[in-house]
């Protein structure tokens, strides 16, 4: 076992990580620059377990795939507002949500849009405003497809969409999937997190079935690896064995980079940029652009 030379004590290596696989160490090319952007593709990221690493996910695949030259808006649509505090946004202190463009039709877009502190990545805030939503829409005709008409007047200006969704296959779940032309489901290396992605994989294929024919998997994403167990090397293991080439081969390691990053508002790319967290991220993003 190979440790990180950059003073990440808790990383691995990222060849050694995808060792208990036995799958190849496959290199993604660089993606070629973009000469014109749009339209979006929207990824939702999606698992009803909480702490499995969607929020980390979206905020540093959102700057990995930035940093390429492509246009990212992220969608904080938990109303716990996680992803607005990992991009160092306070979420009791917003006038204007993605709750307003949800529930108010006057509420226009670019009046909730933020700029963050990665060029080229923007981002529409939530607050536990969000909570009420998903009580309010309950009598909305044609309800799940609300949050695609919110994004639909910007899906022309980016070139993707990553929707953070709340742990829970609620009502807004259900929107963001039907909103999505893909998921990425972040799964913690731990055996009841592998448990409850049957449950999700249901909810996804009734989606497909009855609102969003054109919603696929993008992929598996293993989170919070640590190769030391014994525990996360055979959870590891099993995911590849039960979805083959639906999981990703990068693999996100665990490292105290990561609540580093929260406290201080920004993703690893830019905090730690050559940490191993931050190298693992830009593979990922090489790896969602070349599906």
């Amino acid at each position: 076992m190979t440790k990180s030379t950059n003073g990440d004590e808790d990383s691995i290596d990222l060849e050694v990580a995808l060792g208990p696989t036995f799958r190849p160490v496959v290199e993604f090319p660089e993606p070629a620059p973009l000469e014109t952007h749009g339209p979006a593709k929207v990824i939702a990221l999606c698992n009803q377990k909480g702490g499995v690493g969607k929020t980390t996910t979206t905020i540093n695949l959102g700057a990995a795939i930035a940093e390429t030259g492509r246009r990212v808006l992220l969608v904080d649509f938990d109303p716990q507002g996680a992803l607005s505090v990992g991009l160092g946004v306070n979420p009791h202190e917003l006038d204007l949500t993605i709750y307003n463009l949800m529930i108010e039709r006057e509420a226009r877009i670019d009046e909730v849009l933020l700029k963050t502190g990665v060029p080229g990545m923007d981002l529409l805030p939530a607050n536990i405003d969000l909570s009420a939503a998903e009580i309010q829409l309950v009598t909305e005709v044609a309800r799940e497809l609300v949050l695609g008409r919110v994004l639909a007047p910007v899906v022309p200006d980016y070139d993707f969409i990553l929707i953070d969704c709340q742990p829970s296959l609620g009502l807004l779940t259900v929107n963001a999937l039907a909103a999505a032309d893909g998921v990425i489901i972040p799964l913690e290396c731990e055996f009841f997190a592998l448990r409850g992605v049957a449950l999700l994989m249901d909810t996804i294929i009734r989606v497909q079935e009855r609102i969003n024919p054109r919603l696929d998997i993008e992929g598996i994403l293993a989170t919070m690896y640590d190769q030391r167990t014994v525990h996360g090397r055979e959870v590891l293991s099993r995911t590849v064995d039960a979805f083959g080439d639906k999981v990703f081969h990068t693999v996100i390691s665990r490292t105290v980079r990561f609540p580093e990053t929260t406290v201080v508002g920004e993703p690893i790319t830019s905090y730690a940029s050559s940490s191993t967290g931050a190298q693992a991220y830009r593979r990922l993003a090489r790896e969602v652009l070349a599906r």
